[in-house]
């Protein structure tokens, strides 16, 4: 599956980046992203795949053409592990 600009676009929002910090995580070029997201240019699959994959890292799970259209999502985050309770949180009632 290639990405979308759309795609590319709502996923840099997800994880609010701008297009220099995934030219960064990515290893691309700044007016790459641009181009490619106002539909002016379409970068090569291996670039594409390089902006995929840097998003993903980040969080972000690609929708695939299902029927409703291609999209994005955050992936589930696990909840953080109970940490307990602090000791300044400790009382005679939940000592225990």
């Amino acid at each position: 599956m290639s990405i979308t600009p759309e795609q590319c676009r709502a996923a840099r929002a997800l994880v609010a980046w701008s297009q220099d910090q995934l030219a960064t995580a990515a290893a691309v070029a700044k007016t790459t992203i641009a181009n490619f997201e106002i539909n002016k240019r379409e970068p090569y699959d291996r670039t594409l795949l390089d902006l995929q994959r840097a998003l993903e890292a980040a969080g972000v799970e690609f929708i695939p053409e299902n029927g409703g259209g291609v999209g994005v999502r955050l992936k589930h985050r696990r909840p953080a592990p109970d940490q307990g309770k602090t000791p300044d949180e400790l009382t005679t009632e939940n000592d225990g």
